[in-house]
């Protein structure tokens, strides 16, 4: 497979999170690449070094989307955050039963990481399982994602990337 996942330290998918987070967190309702179901708002107020996939609220969804092939992708699996309590609180976690995430049926390195970030005056913790991936040479791409928490909550979510080259916004 000529494309491939992006492997990043802690440090580095922490501060991803924390930055997904704030991406997705200040998307106003009628616009949230989360909400959204078809891909519509896939590139609401993307980054310039990199390109952010949307996560859901559980269920099944399919989007279709342009993505531009020069940024590497970040996106959750399982992900959640708090507003952030005492100093020594632990980040919040969610069980997993079964994550898997494939790229043209292909599998995916997934890999937890926790972060700290601030919206508005509020400090957060997050917790997630991510994928990320180097970017995508100009093609035709399809990202499954699956998982489930053994408790009820589960995310079954396709992607279907058009990765292009110049601008995508």
């Amino acid at each position: 497979m000529p494309d491939g996942s992006w492997r990043l330290g802690p440090r580095v998918g922490g501060a991803l999170a924390g930055r997904w987070w704030q991406w997705a967190l200040s998307a106003p309702d009628e616009m949230s690449p989360v909400r959204d179901e078809t891909g519509e708002h896939a590139a609401w107020d993307q980054p310039d070094d990199l390109w952010f996939l949307a996560g859901t609220y559980g269920g099944k969804v399919t989007r279709t989307c342009a993505i531009p092939s020069d940024r590497p992708v970040f996106f959750p699996v399982f992900n959640i955050q708090t507003v952030r309590g005492a100093l020594d609180q632990a980040p919040p976690r969610m069980p997993i039963a079964r994550a898997e995430a494939w790229l043209n049926g292909s599998p995916l390195e997934l890999t937890q990481f926790s972060g700290q970030f601030t919206l508005g005056t509020e400090r957060h913790h997050t917790w997630g399982l991510w994928g990320a991936l180097t970017p995508l040479t100009p093609g035709e791409y399809v990202l499954e994602i699956r998982a489930d928490t053994g408790r009820g909550f589960w995310v079954d979510t396709t992607y279907h990337l058009t990765a292009t080259a110049g601008p995508s916004r």
